[in-house]
């Protein structure tokens, strides 16, 4: 097949939802022998489609949907989560996860990390964030992190940071999803439903979920989806508008910030096709012609992916289990 920036349209989105649908259905009552499902929504757009997905699998009596903002959530999300799930008539509940987040130092150790990087910031009036640089797509150097405080005047400040802090910080930020797997599995397993996952297909294979966090799911009904593809189903599924139009955040750290920001490096409609073409080996120079780079961008980029590949290898074993 000739690589192209049409590769991946789907030449019948409807019949690929009717796909989806019947699979979720077999899983959800036959595979897993549970009564409906969970889902996490977020106010963005893999949340919004996987859920509006059950929908039309499954009925909306049999879909639960569960928003779970904490203190540093932009407002939008719960805003957002709750429309979309009136849109689609299922029942909704809010479950504010602060307290636990609290209860797990969450806030307490992040800062600490931060503030032996940046002593002036108060985590009061700061806001903060981390993000990968952008140009370590052009050479075949690793990422560098950057970790970025706003002060109370919005001016920003930005230093790199070190590799214990980085740690430090995003550990326990993953206590954010751990709670909201927590969460899921508590309504899950209350009514009898399986937690469906929103995780798309660059989140799984790159590595952009937290390990018994947002990847501890029993399903993964757009988990072979690119992005590009989500937004296609998402207009055929009547997804708000507003939803669609969203910038997609991690919505993790108290500064805004965008995936691409904090991980991806590309914006969608590119890193979609060349991911494509890495994945099904097509030569550089093509891709190159098509995408209007060259063929050591792409060669860059390639490098870049399978890098990613391997050092999130881990998040996607199974458990190691000794058979002696």
């Amino acid at each position: 097949m000739k690589f192209s920036k049409d590769i991946l349209r789907f030449a019948d989105a409807e019949q690929e939802i009717d796909r989806i649908c019947k699979k979720i259905k077999e899983d959800v009552t036959l595979g897993l022998k549970r009564k409906g499902v969970v889902v996490g929504v977020s106010g963005g757009i893999d949340s919004s489609v996987t859920l509006a997905l059950a929908v039309r699998a499954l009925g909306p009596d049999k879909v639960l949907a569960i928003m779970m903002p904490e203190k540093e959530s932009n407002s939008d999300s719960l805003r957002l989560g709750k429309m979309l799930a009136e849109t689609f008539g299922v029942q909704s509940l809010v479950e504010n996860i602060s307290g636990a987040l609290s209860g797990f130092r969450c806030y307490e150790r992040r800062d600490e990390a931060i503030q032996r990087v940046f002593p002036e910031f108060n985590p009061l009036t700061y806001k903060s964030k981390i993000g990968i640089n952008s140009t370590g797509l052009n050479n075949l150097l690793p990422p560098v992190f950057f970790l970025t405080i706003v002060d109370p005047d919005g001016k920003e400040s930005r230093k790199v940071i070190p590799v214990k802090e980085y740690l430090q910080i995003v550990a326990a930020s993953n206590f954010k999803q751990r709670c909201r797997m927590s969460m899921l599995y508590y309504h899950g397993e209350a009514n009898y439903y399986a937690v469906l996952g929103t995780a798309n297909k660059h989140e799984i294979d790159q590595g952009f979920f937290v390990k018994h966090g947002d990847g501890g799911v029993d399903i993964l009904p757009i988990g072979h989806l690119y992005k590009t593809q989500v937004y296609q189903l998402a207009t055929k599924l009547n997804i708000p508008e507003e939803i669609i139009r969203r910038t997609p955040t991690s919505d993790t750290y108290s500064a805004e910030q965008t995936q691409e920001e904090f991980f991806f490096q590309l914006p969608f409609h590119e890193m979609d096709l060349i991911w494509f073409a890495y994945e099904n080996d097509y030569d550089p120079e093509e891709v190159a012609t098509v995408m209007g780079k060259t063929r050591e961008d792409i060669l860059h980029i390639y490098a870049n992916f399978q890098r990613k590949q391997k050092t999130t290898e881990y998040l996607r074993l199974i458990p190691v289990r000794y058979s002696f």
